[in-house]
């Protein structure tokens, strides 16, 4: 894939990048492994202060920066003023928090026969994130603020649709006052991946992305052995029960499933009604999803976008075109509008079938599947019908089924009575297909170091 900047919202290339060559790259990571000498030895108290500063540059630059994420991805203006918000959060969070996170901890000498013995914790050193388009600041920054406050230094191969966003990331931590080349920008195309995992000195990897890229990046650190955390997408159910406030469920349902354009991971993709509630819930949810406007990013009437990519129009596109094919019923949307651009209507479809592609496929953009189910237990049986596992939505009043879709729904993350999102103060990530390991709170920033084992012995005499 070129590495451009392509408005989705005309389909026009308004600049072109060329991409590193191995003699750049090489140098890149040579200048990566240097600062990494230096960095680490750095104070909680000055890294803080430097990601308190670039905390405070994404704030008082947020109208600048956020047209240009609209510009390359397509996402409104409001959802990328809102995004630039929750990075500077974010940053603000492990500013805070990460002295604490990576404090020793002490063990009971007596019960290992030591004077004193506790958990050291240490960075890693040069770390890949492998980082999509989607949410194109968010994602970069909730890796890079908490593997910087840990003092790893972090190369970036972002997705090649958005090098301008990656670039202005790269010139925030400058300006905020990291040294140079503990955090850069790599403008390079995914063949290049291999190249840098494999070379000795970078020391892991963190990729966020299609489950395609996850296995090749698996196998790549596998065979080096080198710590990856993976985090693969999802296609997320979002149960009602009749006990749930109906209005309020099709309400956020409208918004689980087209934030962000309907291109988020862990956005409610399969609507999973008891048949009690079903024609209620069909109907206002069918009203709002109708009622959405679709147009153009930067004006702040609209409510969705086009889709980030031409390719990624094509995979909805043919998704609904296949089950429309074998029998599955549009009640709205389901036609992409005469008009330039990358735009996809919101869509509901009901009578989805496992010999239908999006029973069992991520459907990236905002297409919610429909389905009516007689009880709880069917409902989490079709729930966990799928090889993913990132997140869950469960709409019910009654604390027994509530318990229930705790335990038994198979994700990294359960939502009840709300909308799946991520906070700094919780761990994020799934399971299954989903990928492995942690994003955000404490166990997100202890994912890229070693926690080394300290045993002092007693004196003897």
């Amino acid at each position: 894939m070129a590495i451009t900047t392509t408005n989705p919202a005309t389909g026009e290339t308004l600049r072109a990048f060329e991409a590193l060559s191995d003699r750049e790259i090489d140098a890149r990571i040579t200048r990566a492994a240097a600062a990494f000498h230096g960095y680490r030895k750095t104070t909680f108290a000055q890294r803080a202060e430097w990601m308190h500063a670039a905390a405070g540059i994404l704030e008082g630059k947020t109208e600048d920066i956020a047209e240009l994420v609209t510009l390359e991805m397509g996402k409104t203006l409001k959802a990328a003023k809102a995004e630039i918000a929750k990075c500077a959060a974010g940053a603000k969070f492990y500013a805070e928090n990460a002295e604490r996170f990576l404090a020793d901890e002490p063990a009971d000498p007596e019960s290992v026969s030591a004077a004193r013995a506790y958990t050291h914790w240490q960075p890693l050193g040069p770390v890949l994130a492998i980082m999509p388009w989607n949410f194109p600041l968010w994602q970069v920054v909730r890796f890079a603020a908490p593997a910087l406050m840990a003092g790893n230094v972090g190369l970036l191969k972002h997705a090649s649709n958005v090098p301008q966003t990656a670039l202005r990331l790269q010139d925030v931590f400058l300006e905020a006052g990291f040294p140079q080349d503990v955090f850069q920008t790599l403008l390079i195309g995914s063949g290049a991946v291999e190249k840098i995992l494999t070379d000795p000195r970078v020391a892991a990897a963190t990729l966020t992305g299609s489950e395609q890229a996850g296995r090749s990046v698996a196998e790549i650190a596998g065979r080096e052995i080198k710590k990856t955390v993976l985090e693969l997408g999802g296609s997320d159910p979002f149960v009602v029960m009749p006990s749930a406030d109906l209005a309020r469920a099709a309400t956020v349902a409208t918004t689980a499933r087209c934030q962000n354009n309907g291109q988020s991971c862990i956005a409610a993709k399969r609507f999973i009604v008891h048949a009690d509630a079903g024609a209620e819930f069909q109907r206002r949810f069918v009203e709002n999803m109708s009622s959405l406007v679709v147009g153009d990013p930067t004006d702040e009437r609209t409510d969705v976008g086009p889709l980030a990519t031409e390719q990624g129009l094509r995979d909805v596109e043919e998704l609904v075109d296949d089950a429309v094919r074998k029998g599955a019923q549009v009640l709205c949307g389901g036609q992409r509008p005469a008009r330039p651009g990358w735009f996809y209507p919101p869509t509901v479809i009901t009578g989805v079938t496992p010999d239908m592609r999006m029973y069992r496929e991520e459907v990236f953009g905002p297409v919610a599947q429909l389905y009516a189910v007689p009880d709880i237990d069917a409902a989490i049986r079709l729930a966990n019908d799928t090889p993913f596992g990132l997140a869950s939505n469960a709409w019910t009043g009654d604390p027994t089924e509530q318990d229930r879709f705790i335990e038994e729904l198979a994700a990294g993350q359960v939502f009840i009575n709300g909308m799946a999102t991520s906070y700094p103060e919780l761990p994020f990530g799934g399971v299954k297909n989903s990928g492995y390991g942690r994003e955000l709170s404490v166990f997100g920033i202890r994912e890229f170091c070693n926690a080394k084992t300290v045993w002092i012995g007693k004196p003897h005499g």
